[in-house]
């Protein structure tokens, strides 16, 4: 791939967020064609934002490499949702327990089950460190009760609200679990999410100090075009929701998946050179980012504008979460995987789809 010389990296991480930067100063209201370069720069843009992201990674080494690249996914992710509820609309109490259970189920079937499939297609098992799932899945699951379900089932206000005492206390249960799990996977239990990984590529010499530098400058300039440009965006998104007929909740599967493909390629891309255990990382990490960082964010928001937040699910979709989060459990408690695994989360995923559009 040619880099620049002078930085060492790529010329499209560069030049995508500038360009897109350079769209967004001009202005994309008004002009469909510019609304539809606009998605193009603004999924360029999180490709760019990733590749930084990698390349400041690489240098600090692993875990914190696969943590580094699950906290700036859910930055913009946290951004893309305040952005959108300060903004107000119709879907704003709804937006943030939307986009996180969207993000949820994409990565629990989506990017677990096309890493699983194409690590059998390819390698037949694939083996990880049974540890390390087990120990994200318990803070996953137990953060995941106390946002999504619970709510259904207090009593001091309307079904799937909290009060605002209760807004608290989640909130910060949520970072201490989050917190807790990032504790045990840098410091105490680091060995639990390490590969045995004898690919000499893997162990490529790290960047320079330089290059390092120019990444996360341009990780931030980034990170920061992805929100407007959503924000921009996101009245089309939702009047192209709205054509179609299909719920609201759709949009946040949408941005959901914007948000999650780099890291679902770069998850991908690792099961493919049998490095299972850096695509649980990533599929897992992420999950817990997503979830156990957005609604603290959310939470504060909400009390900062007085902004009505609805986190509790449906029926439906807490048996769809309850399906996932259960069959994950029993795919990752071996240390080895199989191409079915794979193939059954891939159904469930189109279950969830399927069942937003024909409900």
């Amino acid at each position: 791939m040619a880099s620049n010389a002078r930085f060492g990296l790529p010329w499209w991480s560069m030049a995508l967020p500038v360009i897109a930067w350079a769209l967004y100063f001009v202005g994309i209201k008004g002009s469909l064609l510019l609304q539809i370069a606009g998605g193009a720069f603004l999924i360029g843009s999180v490709l760019s934002a990733v590749y930084h992201a990698e390349v400041v990674a690489h240098k600090v080494g692993e875990p914190f490499g696969t943590i580094i690249l699950a906290l700036a996914i859910t930055i913009i992710e946290v951004a893309l949702i305040i952005s959108l509820m300060v903004a107000g609309g119709d879907n704003a109490a709804y937006l943030p327990r939307d986009t996180v259970f969207a993000a949820i189920m994409l990565i629990l079937n989506g990017i677990l089950g096309i890493s699983l499939m194409i690590g059998g297609l390819k390698h037949r098992e694939q083996f990880f460190g049974q540890k390390s799932a087990s120990t994200a899945l318990i803070t996953l699951v137990s953060i995941l009760v106390m946002t999504l379900i619970l709510p259904n089932f207090t009593t001091s206000t309307e079904a799937g609200t909290y009060s605002v005492a209760q807004m608290i206390f989640v909130a910060l249960a949520s970072l201490v679990l989050y917190g807790s799990f990032i504790m045990v996977q840098t410091v105490r239990h680091r060995d639990y999410f390490l590969a045995v990984d004898d690919d000499l590529e893997h162990h490529a010499e790290p960047p320079s100090a330089k290059v390092t530098t120019a990444s996360f400058l341009f990780l931030v300039l980034c990170l920061g075009i992805v929100v407007l440009l959503a924000k921009a965006l996101s009245p089309s998104i939702e009047a192209a929701v709205a054509a179609m007929g299909a719920p609201k909740s759709l949009v946040g599967v949408i941005i959901a998946a914007v948000v999650l493909l780099p890291e679902g390629l770069a998850a991908l891309n690792a099961a493919k050179k049998n490095r299972f255990q850096t695509s649980l990382n990533l599929a897992l990490g992420s999950a817990l980012a997503s979830i156990g960082l957005t609604i603290p964010a959310v939470v504060i928001v909400c009390l900062m504008y007085d902004i009505p937040l609805v986190l509790g699910l449906d029926g439906k979709s807490m048996v769809l979460l309850g399906l996932s989060t259960f069959i994950v459990m029993l795919s990752l408690n071996q240390g080895r995987t199989n191409i079915l695994y794979g193939i059954v989360l891939l159904v469930n995923l189109a279950a969830y789809i399927f069942t937003i559009i024909s409900p």
